[in-house]
């Protein structure tokens, strides 16, 4: 019997038939973005309050070369302690397979393989987006253009805080991919309730943002919606002290000449070092509320 170019569990593939409410994880929150022995615990803590919901979690990774549409707790278990694990965006979906390898699934390669297996709702943490000085470099991240082209609902925290947020807004619209704020009009800054932009538009309740949703797919539109939900504020980093370490990140990575792909994991482990830590709560407490909603909402859309 040959192995399916793409498997998707027969527990997701039941109830997106049924139309039961399903919600799409990315795998590269416990391959490559928290720490040992956490990195398991956020992973299966996530579908454990999604099945409290009554949702079914279809956890997506590249388990030996086969991307993966609802991930078993033996698989996750897996991915979750192999070292060197490749992180697979859309474009390095045909390498991993070929070479037979794990991968942690991106933004982009997920909302693929979700969308494939007729999963309408995403959570993850924080999406990609422009990088600083991208107009010399070119650095955007693929999760934009991907999005652009796949009718998903994506419920993140905003991009991450170390982009260049008003440019990614820009691309975002360029690319006409709405953005709407869950109960506020300011966008989202990931560790921060508040970036210091604004967004057009808002949604204050679950089915609201179904009917998003909706009306995307009545008119035939092909790109994703983006629902920005920000961390609580009782639970963000203190604004003013996550100004004051990207600054002495960015200068530190200037005088260390780190650029490019090298960029996002030094600064990311820069915050966490400086924070002692606290960073990567906020990223668990963004996560939790992601998750949290897109069940909702995913709820909301079998109605």
């Amino acid at each position: 019997m040959s192995t399916p170019v793409i498997h998707v569990s027969q527990e997701v593939q039941d109830a997106v038939r049924e139309n039961r409410p399903v919600v799409a994880l990315e795998s590269t929150i416990f391959t490559h973005g928290l720490p040992r022995p956490r990195n398991l615990d956020v992973a299966l803590e996530a579908e454990a309050g999604l099945r409290a919901q009554g949702v079914t979690p279809a956890t997506i990774g590249v388990f030996n070369g086969v991307p993966t549409v609802g991930l078993s707790t033996e698989q996750i278990t897996e991915l979750s302690n192999t070292d060197k694990i490749a992180k697979a965006s859309l474009r390095d979906l045909p390498v991993v397979r070929a070479l037979g390898i794990h991968g942690g699934t991106t933004v982009a390669a997920t909302a693929f393989l979700a969308h494939h297996a007729g999963v309408k709702v995403f959570s993850t943490g924080g999406l990609g987006g422009v990088h600083h000085g991208a107009s010399e470099t070119f650095d955007e991240s693929a999760d934009m253009t991907t999005l652009a082209q796949i009718p998903i609902l994506v419920i993140s925290a905003g991009v991450k805080s170390i982009l260049d947020i008003p440019a990614t807004l820009e691309r975002f619209e360029t690319l006409n991919i709405p953005v709407i704020g869950y109960g506020t009009t300011k966008y989202p800054g990931f560790y921060v309730t508040d970036s210091g932009f604004s967004i057009g538009y808002s949604v204050d309740t679950p089915e609201e943002a179904a009917a998003v949703v909706n009306a995307r797919d009545e008119l035939g539109l092909p790109q994703s919606v983006l629902l920005a939900n920000p961390v609580a504020a009782d639970k963000q980093l203190p604004p003013e002290q996550l100004d004051d370490i990207l600054t002495r990140a960015w200068a530190e990575a200037d005088k260390q000449g780190i650029s490019g792909n090298a960029s996002t994991p030094f600064l990311l482990d820069f915050i966490q070092k400086d924070t002692k830590g606290l960073s990567l709560d906020v990223n668990v407490e963004v996560y939790r509320g992601n998750v949290a909603l897109g069940g909702l909402v995913a709820t909301a859309l079998t109605r």
